[in-house]
């Protein structure tokens, strides 16, 4: 089985030293296929970029990988999206973005086969980010594909990774996030983000929401306070066997995301896929930067 993953890729800064950057490449979902292809999983990646230096060296970093690249698509003379990342003293990352003219705002507008293209694989992965980069008509056009993708047997995957910044304002995020869901067979929910958009409330306040709105199977992670797992009407919760000082926070969903559903994708049971996905956020956290030497074990304690 492969996952179709949609979203965007960017230039990434992230801080080495003080006034120090090492140059890479990352994006939350494009962070989540590779984390899901190093764990043995199949993606392909959706998105659009320039023909550029940086451009041409995301499609060979990818190819090294083993994500599938024939789905991307290529804008002569634009320029993919770039943002640095800062941490505290903690390993707590904050990002700054310079993205408004990449050339995957506009991949639905330009290459509207996408969505059929989509339909050719048994699983969809997105997330809120790539839902806050598309114009109101191609979520229209998107959330119509997906709809009729389900229908033939699809599964849609959903990260509900929120940032303020893309959005008009937190209402349009909510209603268009409560759309998405409703499209959801499984959700990998950052609780952090679930309380910024919803104020403070608890994990099983979470799950409540979503399950009354039909998701079938949700995952809620929670940093270093665990996982709480909804499916098949039952919960779990399964919390870290111990809890380590990160060194740097970026991907570490994302880097989950990877190894759950490469699990999920070989078979394991749901305690398998949320073990796999402690692991590798465990492994993920204590290196600087979203993509970690692929030389790395993804081997932890969990986080």
């Amino acid at each position: 089985m492969k996952v179709a993953v949609l979203g965007e890729c960017m230039v990434e800064l992230s801080q080495q030293a003080a006034d120090q950057f090492k140059i890479g490449f990352g994006g939350d979902t494009l962070n989540t296929a590779i984390y899901l292809c190093r764990c043995h999983g199949n993606a392909d990646y959706f998105t659009a970029l320039g023909n550029d230096h940086y451009s041409k060296a995301m499609l060979e970093a990818w190819q090294e990988e083993g994500i599938g690249i024939e789905h991307v698509r290529i804008k002569n003379g634009q320029l993919p999206g770039l943002y640095i990342i800062n941490n505290d003293d903690n390993g707590e990352r904050y990002f700054h973005y310079w993205r408004q003219n990449a050339p995957a705002r506009t991949l639905l507008t330009d290459f509207p086969e996408v969505l059929n293209e989509i339909k050719q694989y048994d699983m969809v992965f997105l997330s809120g980010i790539t839902l806050s980069l598309y114009p109101q008509d191609d979520l229209i056009a998107l959330f119509n594909c997906l709809s009729q993708y389900r229908k033939n047997g699809g599964l849609v995957v959903f990260d509900n990774n929120y940032r303020a910044r893309n959005w008009m304002d937190v209402s349009t995020a909510i209603q268009v996030f409560t759309k998405m869901m409703s499209l959801t067979d499984i959700a990998l929910i950052s609780f952090d983000d679930e309380k910024t958009l919803y104020g403070d409330h608890t994990a099983e306040e979470c799950i409540d929401r979503w399950a009354d709105a039909g998701v079938g199977e949700i995952v809620v992670k929670n940093g270093h306070h665990g996982c709480h797992l909804y499916k098949d009407n039952q919960r779990l919760f399964y919390p870290l066997k111990s809890v380590l000082t990160p060194v740097d926070t970026t991907a570490a969903g994302d880097s989950f995301n990877g190894a759950y559903l490469a699990a999920k994708l070989q078979g394991k049971s749901v305690q398998a896929c949320i073990k796999a996905g402690q692991q590798c956020a465990s492994t993920v956290i204590m290196h600087k930067g979203a993509i970690i030497n692929r030389s790395i074990p993804l081997m932890g304690e969990g986080v």
